[in-house]
């Protein structure tokens, strides 16, 4: 049966309309986790020897940040790890049992990336410790429970995106325990190293967070276990209709429909709505460039990547979807009387002001100096001007549907944010940054920003031509957008 299922998995990737594109992003991705491997490789090869010729113990040293190395494995995951989804629906009128699929949907997850990747550490730094003269007892022993407090992550991470009930609980503690850590009420890692380093010293303890391993698999089967019937978790549910009044978008026409019906979609779905969390997120991330807490981001080019990343959240993570948020009713669209223009321009709208806003609330960036609120500014001029068209060119070839109910599904992928969105918004940062660095280097940084500024400019200049063309590209990919819609893989 399991082979079966891996079959189907085959299927349903090399038969789907958007195979090109995965199979790109996947040789991508491949390759940016080579280099993933690689770098842990080096850090479990080389922190043990390092941390000795420094004059500390190396296993009471990583016993002391492992905390931190589990909270922040939790965090990256959340945003990230792709969570366990199959169509489950054929299979329910099936001579099979439950169970078997929530063992398979559930061991997907222990082949993610991301717990494979912490082993290019922990076991590389387990035989520099056995090759250093630990005892091997403890070494292994120790081993075994990073394991398994790592899968411990997985399983944690599959709840908080499945079961409010748990992410809240867990987001509190983790978020409490941050701030009391960083205004000096309690130092977490007191509590912490003593276990850690007893799970070294005691092998014995090991049974710990195996047993934990065990307890969250457990629940998490149970969870999803139940999860699987089509008459309760797995069927639409009705709710009491609300409207929302937006008639003061009436006086714009067809176009003011378009914005409506996406404030709407904003505003009453879950998935959508993580759109606008992580433009506020990305508003923040440039304080790890502006700050100078990091030296490798001080180089120029880095500089503008943090000006396009701050204003550009919600054009990455909610324009480059476009049209597939409509997914569900694009065939219905399809078959009305409506302009692409109109429905394009909506859209381009609605990520032009949203950039607008987050480069007002990112005003506080004057804190840092003139200089980095000018490169914000042309940043947002940039999005707004350049990568507003570059995004809508994008989503007609980006034939993925987007189902806005998985969140009420037992197996849903809930992230409207994750590994596969940052690639395709790669390019859109690039240039720029290659722009500001051909100025920097040959004249000096006001030459760069004038560089990335006049981009964007020119995007506004030539908006109704490009319009044109993404309009005729659209029209060529309809009916295969409307064909890869109505795949249910």
């Amino acid at each position: 049966m399991i082979r079966r299922f891996l079959s189907l998995e085959w299927k349903s990737f090399s038969r789907s309309a958007s195979f090109q594109t995965n199979l790109a992003l996947k040789i991508l991705m491949g390759i940016g986790a080579l280099y993933f491997i690689g770098c842990f490789l080096i850090m479990g090869l080389a922190v043990y020897p390092i941390l000795k010729e420094q004059g500390y113990n190396p296993v009471q040293t990583i016993n002391r940040a492992l905390i931190y190395y589990l909270v922040l494995d939790l965090f990256i995951r959340y945003f990230l790890q792709k969570m366990p989804v199959m169509n489950i629906r054929p299979m329910m009128i099936l001579p099979m049992k439950k169970s078997t699929v929530v063992h398979f949907l559930l061991g997907k997850t222990f082949f993610s990336f991301f717990n494979v990747l912490h082993a290019f550490f922990f076991l590389p730094f387990t035989i520099m410790m056995l090759y250093k003269g630990e005892a091997p007892l403890s070494a292994l022993s120790w081993w075994l429970a990073m394991w398994a407090l790592i899968y411990v992550n997985n399983f944690v991470n599959v709840l908080i995106n499945n079961k409010d009930a748990v992410f809240y609980p867990v987001a509190a503690l983790v978020l409490g325990s941050a701030v009391a850590q960083y205004y000096g009420y309690f130092d977490l890692t007191q509590w912490t190293a003593p276990f850690f380093q007893a799970l070294f010293d005691q092998p014995y303890l090991v049974v710990i967070p195996l047993a934990v391993l065990a307890l969250l698999y457990w629940a998490t089967f149970r969870f999803f276990y139940h999860e699987m019937h089509l008459d309760e978790k797995l069927a639409s549910k009705s709710e009491i209709a609300k409207t929302e009044d937006f008639s003061w978008l009436n006086q714009f026409g067809t176009l003011g429909t378009f914005l409506k019906n996406d404030l709407r979609l904003l505003k009453r779905n879950k998935r959508s709505r993580t759109t606008i969390i992580m433009s506020v997120l990305f508003i923040a991330y440039g304080l790890l460039f502006y700050t100078n807490s990091i030296e490798a981001y001080k180089a120029p080019a880095f500089q503008m990547f943090a000006a396009i990343f701050c204003t550009g959240g919600f054009l990455f993570t909610f324009g480059q979807f476009v049209p597939s948020w409509d997914s569900a009713y694009y065939p219905l669209m399809m078959s009305q009387n409506i302009q692409y223009r109109d429905y394009l321009m909506s859209k381009w709208w609605l990520m032009v002001i949203a950039t607008f806003v987050s480069t007002i609330v990112a005003s506080f960036y004057l804190y840092f100096g003139w200089d980095v609120y000018k490169m914000i500014l042309v940043g947002a001029v940039f999005n707004m001007g350049f990568n507003a068209h570059l995004v809508l060119l994008g989503g007609a070839f980006v034939k993925t549907p987007i189902d806005l109910t998985t969140s009420k599904q037992a197996f849903g992928n809930k992230q409207a944010f994750n590994a596969k969105t940052m690639l395709i918004s790669l390019p859109k940062m690039l240039l720029p940054m290659v722009l500001y660095s051909i100025g920097y280097y040959t004249h000096s940084s006001d030459l760069g920003v004038l560089l990335v500024l006049a981009a964007g400019i020119l995007g506004f200049a030539f908006r109704d031509k490009v319009f044109t063309r993404i309009e005729r590209i659209y029209k060529t990919e309809k009916y295969a957008t409307i064909a890869a819609y109505k795949q249910k893989a």
